[in-house]
């Protein structure tokens, strides 16, 4: 995480057992020395979830400024990547791993208003099951969620116009809560998911259920 206080926060909340790394996703040295400290600290990596995302201003594709599309693909994209091509190796040699990307059911849609974070999660999707497929043959299984929209702090970063459009796609009338997200995700994680590689699970109440 960024937020040093945030995750402290989260820290004390978790107990004695939790700790966290400062890491930039969208840096690559930085992501090279978060991992090496939690390799060192732990002695592996069992999961590997990537959350990190921002959503990008809500304007159209011919409006979209550039360096904010750089943004939105440098943390949702290049972010991810750099995680995985740092963890992988690790989990390789352990044959252990799993690795959740939370995509979103606007990489399956397409949000108008929303480009340049559509088409980052669509590229979740696609390296989720190029990735999969990679480590197939190895103990490591990957996958990703993809949720509607969850209200969390990532709402401050949207227009009220653009929140109440993605509530008028779901046909369950609501958002989704992130303990339902973690629900999900926590049995990604687990030993149970053993035959489940490259595949997208949906989370979006009824909106996208392909």
């Amino acid at each position: 995480d960024r937020d040093e206080a945030a995750a402290a926060a989260a820290v004390r909340e978790l107990g004695a057992a939790a700790g966290f790394v400062t890491v930039n996703v969208a840096d690559a040295a930085s992501v090279r020395a978060a991992v090496a400290v939690t390799l060192q600290r732990e002695g592996r990596v069992d999961a590997l979830v990537n959350s990190a995302g921002i959503t990008g201003p809500n304007t159209k594709v011919w409006d979209y400024p550039v360096d904010a599309w750089r943004e939105v693909m440098e943390v949702n994209v290049n972010g991810l990547f750099l995680c995985c091509r740092e963890i992988v190796p690790a989990m390789r040699d352990a044959n252990y791993g799993r690795i959740v990307n939370i995509a979103s059911v606007a990489g399956k849609d397409g949000n108008p208003n929303a480009s340049a974070y559509s088409a980052s999660k669509a590229a979740v999707i696609a390296l989720t099951k190029s990735l999969g497929k990679e480590l197939a043959d190895t103990g490591v299984r990957v996958n990703c969620v993809t949720p509607a929209a969850v209200k969390t702090a990532i709402f401050d970063q949207m227009s009220e116009a653009h929140i109440q459009f993605m509530l008028s796609k779901i046909p369950m009338g609501r958002f989704g809560t992130p303990e339902e997200v973690a629900g999900m995700v926590g049995w990604l994680c687990t030993e149970e998911c053993s035959f489940s590689t490259g595949a997208v699970f949906d989370l979006s109440g009824g909106r996208s259920t392909y």
